[in-house]
Parts: C-alpha cells; structure tokens; sequence
C-alpha cells in the first residue's frame, strides 16, 4: 500500500474539468509502510464511502506525469507513466495508493476518461505567460508548443507556439455540432486529430508544429513527508549544511539536504533574536499559507539555539541579485514584467488571507529554476485590528520602501505593501539599483512628505510608471489592490484585440 500527496497527477477521469475545489494536479508523491500491510486488504473489503461531489478518488486511475525519489524509507520511488490506484484520500495531503504493475493489472473503468491528460501537449489550465515562460526555456526549438485552457473563455483551449523567437498564440474555436477549428476551412472532431495534422502542415499557423513542450517545472511540495504535515518541529542531525547562501541581522542561510535526498534552505537565527514562542506563532501562519508564488516553510527545529527554519530552495537566490548580476545583458521588459506579475499573484494571496509582509523588497524575492519568483519572509506579521499592524516603536524599518504613514505612525496594512510593491517595481525596471540614491533615510521621509516621488527611470515605459505611482498614492485607500496589480500587469503585454494570432488562409 502507497501514501500519496493530493499533489498527484489527474490522468484518467471521468469528467474533463475536476471539481472546482480539488486542486491543480500535477506531481504524485506516495509512501509506503510495512507497519501498514494489512490495510490494502481491509479496504478492500470496505469500500471508501462516497465523497461529495465524486471524488477523483472513486471514478479515477492515476498516472504519475513525473519521476519520484524516494525521500524517506516509507516512500516509494515511481516514473512518469507509473499507473497507480488510490485507496484513500481521507487525508488533505497525503493519499493511500497502489501502484498498478505494468501488465495484467491495469484496473478498468467505465465511463469516459479524460484523454487530454493522457498527451503530452496538454497542460491545462496554466496562465498565458506561464505557457510563455515554459516554451520560451533554453532547449525548446522552433515548433514546440502546448494547448492549455482558454483563460478568459470556459471550456474553450488555446494552442501556444514557439517560433524560434517569440510565442504566438492561437484561440482554438469549437463547433456548435462538436469539433475544433483554427479556420473553418478546417475541422477536426478532437484535439488529437487537430494536433496530428498541423504537426505535418503549417497550414497558416507560424510554423508546423514540432515537439511538444517538455513538462519540466515539478510544482513545489508542502511537506517534506508525510509525516511533516502536523509535526513539523524536526530531528536538526537530519540536516546537513552544504553552502552557506548569505547572512544578515537575524543570522544566516545556508543550502542544505534533508534526510540525505531533499535539496532544503535552511536559515540559522541568532540566539535571542527572537522569542521561540513567537516564532512559532508565526512559523504556524507561514506553514499554513500555501501558493505557488510563496516561498514553502517545511519545518522548523526549536528545541534549542540557535532556531533553524527549513523552507525550500530557489537556486538562484535573491530578485536583487540576480538583476545586479544581469544588469540587462539577458533580461528584458517581458521577463520584467513577468517577474512583477509573479510578485503581485503572491502577494494577492497574502492580501485575500488578509496578512501583510511589511518587508517587501527585491531582496526578498527568490529565484528558482525555470524563471520562477517567489516571495519570501512573509509572515511575519499578521493584520490585525481592522487590517491594521501596529508595529512596536522600537522595530527597524527599511525607510525606502516603506509607506509613509507606516514609517510617521509605526502602522502597516496590506496598502503599505502596495507601496512597497511600487518600489520594487522600480528595482525591476532599473536592475537593481537603490531607490532614492544618495538621499539619507531622514532625507526621504521630508521630500516624501512634500510630494516627492522617484522619477522615471529612462528604461521604463510610462503606462509601468504610471503604475508604480499609483502605488505611491499618499492616500493609502486610493492605492490599488494586489488582485487589480496582478491583472495588469498580466495584460501588460497584450490588448484584447491582439492577444491572439490568426491562421493566415493559404
């Protein structure tokens, strides 16, 4: 018998859609446990009880889309294209599966299955720029592509291609009758018979259609394991340092392993920077607070100093770094803009949980693998009183990035962030460079409050301006919401009327 994480990969299912509250699946974790041999037999004999809205669990046979190492002893190592068979999902995180043998024991359903899982080219419903970012990756030739999910049309697709410079984007039509089209010169009855054919003719797309994109970017785990999801205060003899990463005021990071097989970060606190016990309260808010956009907190080792917090590893370190290490030679206003866009989704999380982070900035933004951005060191404060944090008087502020009202009255709310957000808009476009150079801490306070604000950089169009000052508003109410930040800048790049190419009649 398997454990695995409701991370796991939907491949064959009844319907095309999974029900709305069943998260995006894409990466089987599983474990087993000797301890637990009985149990495949008894639910056997038991049936799981039917859950509402029919449960993927009673309707689906599971294919793992990516390989699995095995991180513990109880885990189980798999490959993509592994079949596998849930016995229980009564768990939030972790499932109880079987692994299906490769012949004579594959388990037959009735109804239909949901063959779009079943081809490589499908990705679901990932966002327009992250299908962008995914066939614009290093290796990807002319001709790789994808179809995903129609973002602003339900139950329509998209097919995205990589012409050797840039991504053209095309909206696939659907028939009244049923079937598929790009011109309605030309139908297909499914997506397979559609891909079949512009793989062998260009037929008015930019170019025939080669590889599909490689599906590389394995979505975060929450847990270490199974066994991290409730107690996650851990044995610190599990963890070995490998590269201290950087210091600071509060202590140090370093790159790790966990377990001896999983890459961690783990960052030292100084002894007595800070209360065990309010570390944990605010340990607790960050292991509870789950986005793609934010960095995961795996486990935590209190038990004495100095304290370790274990969070997942972005190989590429800090947002400031990586742009000062650039400073324009590969980066460009796309990826600019995808960066903030990134940022923004995270931070949109936070705000409709309502927390802020009081500490937004470039530097704490990590870079992984695949151009991917995440904010970090949130959680540190939670909003309270009306959405309102009261900071003590003698807490240290980032004086550049911080509002005005939260440096005059120690006051920060999720539109303070906003304010900072705007900063770090500016440390994107101009790559890295200090806001306000030259001018002291106290210098910024007074021209802030006679109305100044930073000025154009000259790499920076005006609408990205014209946003950064909206976020500069002195009226904190009039500054915009995370959620409206991250539609915009989503939509920098496109209009409504151009967002999608044409296939040109031949």
């Amino acid at each position: 018998m398997l454990r695995c994480s409701d991370f796991a990969v939907l491949l064959r299912e009844k319907r095309l859609h999974a029900p709305p509250w069943f998260p995006e699946l894409s990466l089987a974790q599983l474990s087993c446990s000797e301890e637990e041999n009985d149990r495949d037999s008894k639910i056997k004999q038991k049936p799981l009880p039917p859950l509402p809205g029919q449960h993927p669990v009673n309707i689906c046979t599971f294919v793992a889309l990516f390989d699995y190492e095995a991180r513990t002893e109880e885990d189980l190592s798999f490959h993509a294209g592994d079949k596998l068979k849930v016995l229980d999902a009564s768990h939030e995180g972790w499932w109880y599966a079987r692994l299906l043998l490769p012949k004579g024991s594959y388990v037959s359903l009735t109804g239909k299955i949901n063959v779009f899982y079943l081809f490589r080219w499908f990705f679901g419903p990932i966002k327009r720029a992250d299908a962008e970012r995914q066939l614009s990756s290093p290796g990807n030739q002319a001709g790789a592509f994808l179809i995903r999910e129609s973002e602003s049309l339900k139950g329509e697709y998209s097919l995205s291609v990589f012409d050797g410079v840039s991504v053209k984007h095309y909206r696939i039509r659907k028939l009244d009758e049923g079937g598929f089209f790009l011109s309605r010169r030309k139908t297909f009855k499914t997506l397979n018979e559609f891909v079949d054919y512009y793989s062998k003719n260009s037929d008015g797309l930019c170019v025939v259609l080669g590889k599909p994109c490689p599906k590389v970017q394995i979505p975060t785990t929450f847990d270490l394991s199974y066994k991290t999801v409730d107690q996650w205060e851990i044995d610190r003899k599990s963890l070995n340092f490998l590269k201290k990463l950087g210091s600071g005021q509060f202590g140090e990071v370093w790159e790790g392993l966990w377990n001896n097989t999983t890459p961690v970060a783990i960052k030292t606190l100084k002894p007595g920077s800070m209360d065990p016990k309010d570390f944990l309260r605010e340990a607790q808010i960050m292991k509870n607070l789950r986005h793609p956009k934010l960095i995961q907190l795996y486990a935590v080792c209190t038990l004495e100093d100095p304290i370790y917090i274990i969070t997942e590893l972005m190989r590429y370190g800090s947002l400031l770094e990586y742009l000062q290490k650039d400073a324009g030679s590969q980066i460009f206003l796309p990826h600019q803009i995808d960066m903030a866009a990134q940022v923004a989704s995270g931070m949109a999380y936070l705000e409709s949980q309502n927390y802020i982070h009081r500490d937004l900035a470039a530097r704490n933004v990590l870079v992984g693998e695949h151009s991917v951005y995440k904010v970090a060191d949130f959680g540190l404060a939670r909003v309270e009183n009306e959405n309102i944090y009261e900071a003590r008087s003698e807490t240290k502020l980032p004086v550049k990035w911080t509002a005005p009202e939260a440096i005059r009255y120690n006051k920060f709310s999720i539109k303070s962030d906003v304010w900072s957000f705007g900063i770090l808009l500016f440390e994107i476009i101009t790559y890295g460079k200090m806001p306000y150079a030259g001018m002291s801490g106290h210098q910024v306070v007074q021209m802030l409050d006679k109305g100044y604000r930073l000025p154009q950089p000259k790499t920076c169009p005006a609408p990205l301006y014209e946003l950064m000052l909206q976020c500069w508003n002195a009226e904190a109410g009039e500054r915009p919401t995370f959620k409206a930040l991250c539609g915009q800048l989503e939509c920098y790049l496109e209009t409504d009327s151009s967002a999608y190419a044409h296939a040109q009649a031949w």
